[in-house]
């Protein structure tokens, strides 16, 4: 076989995305999280609120996030599971409450005040979703899965 019908497997696949620079993988695994994130709200929304379900679907992310981030964009620090999750939740503290004031502020605040009706709760939490990509980068980098000496 040839490099062009050679085919694709999981390993080749997997492969070929450990070669992609690590915030690539980040950002696409990120999205993934993201997608459960969003999902999640939907989910939760028509029973808990539109502020409760952003909050709880947050965390529904974060556990696909950092299962994700640990496998694929960090490895492991050297530090235990237990330490990691803990750094990786304090990180993600930050960003959930960046997460909420803007995904809030948009739906409750900016989008009424202009009159912006057309899914504003989903485009609301999507751009919240969005919001923290940067910072949790430079936090789960230089702190979550900082490998240690």
């Amino acid at each position: 076989m040839t490099a062009a019908t050679t085919p694709l497997t999981f390993s080749s696949a997997r492969a070929s995305f450990e070669r992609l620079p690590p915030l690539v993988r980040f950002l696409a695994l990120g999205g993934i999280a993201a997608g459960v994130n969003l999902v999640a709200r939907w989910a939760f929304q028509p029973f808990i609120g539109f502020e409760a379900a952003v909050a709880l679907a947050y965390i529904c992310g974060m556990v696909v996030a950092y299962s994700l981030f640990r496998m694929f964009v960090f490895g492991a620090s050297g530090r235990s599971i237990a330490s990691e999750a803990w750094r990786f939740t304090l990180v993600n503290l930050v960003s959930m409450g960046l997460v909420w004031l803007i995904s809030v502020g948009l739906a409750r605040l900016a989008f009424p005040a202009i009159g912006f009706t057309w899914f504003a709760d989903d485009i609301a939490h999507f751009i919240g979703v969005l919001s923290p990509a940067m910072t949790s980068w430079i936090g789960h980098k230089k702190y979550t899965f900082k490998q240690t000496a």
